[in-house]
C-alpha cells in the first residue's frame, strides 16, 4: 500500500508545481506588459507643445484644437 500512496504524492506534488510554475510565467509576462504601456494614454494637449519655451507659446501656436469651430465673442454692454 506504500508504493500507491507515494505515488499518489508525487502526482499531486508534480501537479501542484506545474500550477505554481504557470502563474509564475502569467505574472511575469503581466509585469512586463504593465512595465511597457506605462503612461501610453491620449492626451488633448497642443501638438508641438514639447519644444516651446513656455505654456503660453505652446497655445498660441498650436497646430491641432477646435479647427473649423468659430471663436465665441463676448459682447460688453
Amino acid at each position: 500500500m506504500s508504493t500507491s500512496s507515494s505515488v499518489d504524492h508525487a502526482v499531486i506534488g508534480g501537479v501542484v508545481a506545474v500550477i505554481v510554475f504557470i502563474l509564475l510565467c502569467l505574472l511575469i509576462v503581466f509585469g512586463r506588459y504593465l512595465i511597457r504601456h506605462k503612461g501610453t494614454y491620449l492626451t488633448h494637449e497642443a501638438k508641438g507643445s514639447d519644444d516651446a519655451p513656455d505654456a503660453d507659446t505652446a497655445i498660441i501656436n498650436a497646430e491641432g484644437g477646435n479647427s473649423g469651430v468659430e471663436d465665441k465673442k463676448e459682447y460688453f454692454i
